[in-house]
C-alpha cells in the first residue's frame, strides 16, 4: 500500500512540475512583399510581455503552455496578432510576415522630431522625395530634384520654402541642408553645396516647410532638408547607372556660341549589404558637363560611404562612420555679354573658375534601451577648399568641427521627450573674408504629450549662444509649438507654430570683391534675421478601388 502511494505522489508531482514549466517559443519577422527580415519588431505576449527582433529578424521568449496571442508592432507597418497553441512536446516555431503601409499618410519620417514618426502624425507640413523619383527623371544634381517639389524654388543656388525667405546670391541660406541630420552648410559663406550632395546613395530626402530652428539651430528660418542614408539590409543592393546627352542649338541664331554641340555625361553607382554585425553603403558619381552657355562648364568626382557596427557584447549598442568627399571644377554664369546676341554667352571679365574640395567626416555612437530611451553621440569635421587659379586672393579655407549629443525618452506611454546639446567651432582662412574664428553652443529640448489617442501637443524650446571672433552674440531663446488631431480613420488636422533665426554668414559680412563689372562690398553693419512662421492644415487619405493617395491642405503664414 505505502509502495503504490509513493508512486502516486511522484507521478502528481512530475505532472504539476510539468504544468508549471515554462517553454520556449522561437520565431521569425520579415516583410511580406520583399522577403527580408525585419530588425527591432515589438513582439507583445502573455499580457504585455515583449521581446524584440534582432538583426536578423529573430526573437524567442518563455511561456506557459496553452494558447497565447502575439502582437507584432514595428512603424510602418500593418499590426499583425497571431494565436499560438504552446506545447512542451514540439517545436514552438513560428514566422510571421508584415504588410508595409502603402498609404503615403503611414510614410516613416525622423527630421520633424529627430524621432521615427508617421507623417499623418506630424504637426508641421512635409515633403518626402523617394529615390526612385531622382533615377526617373535621370537627376545628378540635389538641386534639381528640390526644384520640382511643390512650394520650394531655387534660384542660382538659394532656396526658398513658400516665398519666405529673400535672395543673396551664394551666401546665407534660410534653409538648412542636412545629411543624416547634419549640418552641411559651408562654414564661410554659409550656402548649400548642391552639387556635393549624395543622391546616390539614399533612402529618402525629408523637407520640413517653415521655421525649424527649435531642434536645428540657426540657417532652419525657413525649413530643413534632410538627406537620408539608404537603409541596409542583408540583401545586396547594387545600383549603376550611366547617361549621356546632347544640348540642342538656340532657336535664335544670334545666341549661338559654338559650332559643335555641347554634350554632357555622367555616372552613378552604389552599393549596400550587412553582414552579420556591420553594415556597409558606398556611393560615388561622376560628372562631366560641357554646359549650353559660354564659359560655363563643370567637371565632377563625389564619393560616400557609411558603415555601422552593432555591438555583439552589448545589447542596443552601435558605432561607426560617415564620410562624404567631393572635387568640382566650374565656371560658374554670372553676367551675360550682352542682351541682344549674348544671353548664352558670359562676360569674360565676370569669368572665373573655381577648383573646390569638399568633405565630411562623421563618427557616431548610438545606444538603445529597452525600446524607451536612446542616446545620440554624433560628429562632424567638414573642410571645404576654394582655389580660384585666375584669382588666389579669392581662396578660402573653412574648417568646422560639430558635436552634438542627444538623449530620447519615453515616460508613461504618453510623453516623449528629446533633449540634446550641440556646439560647433569653425576657422576661416581666407585673404578674401579675412581670418576668422566662430563659436555657435546651443541647448534645445522639445516634448511631446499624448492627450489621448487622437490628440497629441508637442512644444520646443531653444537657448543659443554664438560669438565671432571672440565677440558674443545675446543668448537668442526660441520656441515652437503644435497639435495633431485624428479626426477620422484618414483624416488629420494639424496645427503649429515656430520661430527662426539666422546669424550672417562670413561671406556675408566680410567679403570684398570684383567680378568685372559686379561689385561685392562687406557688411560690416549686418544684423541677424528673425521670424516666426505658423499653419493650419488637414491630411486626408483616399482611397479609389485600389488606388490610394492624398491630398494635403494648409494654410500658412510667415
Amino acid at each position: 500500500m505505502r509502495y503504490y502511494l509513493i508512486i502516486f505522489l511522484q507521478v502528481l508531482y512530475f505532472s504539476l512540475n510539468a504544468q508549471n514549466k515554462q517553454v520556449l517559443v522561437k520565431g521569425n519577422v520579415f516583410d511580406i512583399q520583399t522577403k527580408k527580415p525585419l530588425t527591432e519588431v515589438q513582439v507583445f505576449y502573455a499580457e504585455n510581455n515583449k521581446v524584440v527582433t534582432d538583426l536578423n529578424g529573430y526573437f524567442q521568449f518563455r511561456c506557459d503552455t496553452g494558447k497565447i496571442h502575439i502582437t507584432f508592432l514595428l512603424f510602418g507597418y500593418q499590426t499583425a496578432t497571431k494565436i499560438l497553441t504552446v506545447q512542451t512536446d514540439t517545436h514552438n516555431v513560428i514566422s510571421v510576415g508584415l504588410e508595409p503601409f502603402i498609404n503615403e499618410l503611414n510614410e516613416v519620417v525622423v527630421s520633424a522630431d529627430k524621432r521615427e514618426k508617421r507623417v499623418s502624425e506630424l504637426s508641421v507640413s512635409m515633403n518626402v522625395i523617394k529615390p526612385f523619383e531622382i533615377t526617373k527623371n535621370h537627376i545628378v544634381n540635389a538641386e534639381e530634384i528640390i526644384k520640382q517639389t511643390q512650394g520650394i524654388e531655387v534660384i542660382d543656388g538659394q532656396a526658398s520654402i513658400r516665398g519666405g525667405s529673400g535672395f543673396s546670391y551664394g551666401a546665407g541660406s534660410r534653409v538648412l541642408a542636412l545629411i543624416n541630420g547634419l549640418p552641411v552648410l559651408s562654414a564661410d559663406a554659409g550656402n548649400i553645396r548642391w552639387q556635393f550632395l549624395p543622391i546616390e546613395n539614399l533612402s529618402q530626402i525629408e523637407i520640413i516647410k517653415g521655421a525649424s530652428s527649435v531642434l536645428y539651430g540657426s540657417s532652419a528660418l525657413n525649413g530643413v532638408i534632410n538627406f537620408i542614408g539608404a537603409k541596409v539590409d542583408t540583401v545586396p543592393r547594387i545600383n549603376f547607372s550611366i547617361s549621356s546627352g546632347v544640348y540642342d542649338k538656340p532657336k535664335n541664331k544670334d545666341w549661338v556660341w559654338r559650332n559643335s554641340p555641347s554634350t554632357y555625361s555622367d555616372a552613378s553607382f552604389s552599393f549596400s549589404k550587412r553582414f552579420q554585425n556591420t553594415e556597409f553603403s558606398v556611393g560615388s558619381n561622376l560628372l562631366s558637363d560641357n554646359g549650353y552657355r559660354k564659359l560655363n562648364d563643370e567637371k565632377l568626382a563625389r564619393l560616400n560611404f557609411n558603415i555601422r557596427q552593432h555591438s555583439k557584447k552589448v545589447k542596443g549598442l552601435s558605432y561607426g562612420t560617415g564620410f562624404l568627399g567631393g572635387y568640382n571644377m566650374k565656371t560658374d554664369f554670372i553676367l551675360w555679354e550682352n542682351a541682344e546676341t549674348g544671353a548664352l554667352k558670359q562676360n569674360e571679365a565676370t569669368a572665373i573658375e573655381l577648383n573646390a574640395m569638399f568633405f565630411t567626416v562623421d563618427p557616431f555612437i548610438s545606444f538603445t534601451k529597452n525600446d524607451l530611451s536612446k542616446h545620440d553621440i554624433r560628429m562632424r569635421l567638414q573642410i571645404s577648399d576654394n582655389q580660384y587659379p585666375e584669382n588666389a586672393s579669392n581662396n578660402s579655407l573653412a574648417v568646422s568641427n560639430y558635436a552634438e549629443y542627444q538623449f530620447y525618452r519615453i515616460f508613461f506611454e504618453k510623453l516623449n521627450v528629446i533633449f540634446g546639446v550641440s556646439d560647433i567651432f569653425s576657422k576661416i582662412t581666407s585673404e578674401f573674408y579675412g581670418n576668422h574664428t566662430g563659436n555657435n553652443i546651443s541647448a534645445y529640448s522639445q516634448s511631446e504629450y499624448k492627450i489621448s489617442s487622437k490628440l497629441k501637443f508637442s512644444a520646443g524650446i531653444r537657448i543659443e549662444y554664438n560669438a565671432l571672433d571672440g565677440i558674443s552674440d545675446k543668448i537668442v531663446p526660441i520656441f515652437r509649438s503644435g497639435v495633431n488631431y485624428k479626426l477620422g480613420r484618414a483624416t488629420f488636422l494639424r496645427a503649429s507654430f515656430g520661430q527662426g533665426y539666422r546669424y550672417p554668414s562670413i561671406a556675408e559680412e566680410f567679403a570684398y570683391t570684383s567680378l568685372g563689372a559686379v561689385k561685392i562690398f562687406p557688411n560690416s553693419e549686418i544684423k541677424p534675421e528673425f521670424g516666426w512662421s505658423s499653419e493650419i492644415g488637414v491630411k486626408q487619405g483616399i482611397k479609389f478601388n485600389k488606388m490610394l493617395g492624398k491630398l494635403d491642405v494648409a494654410i500658412f503664414y510667415s
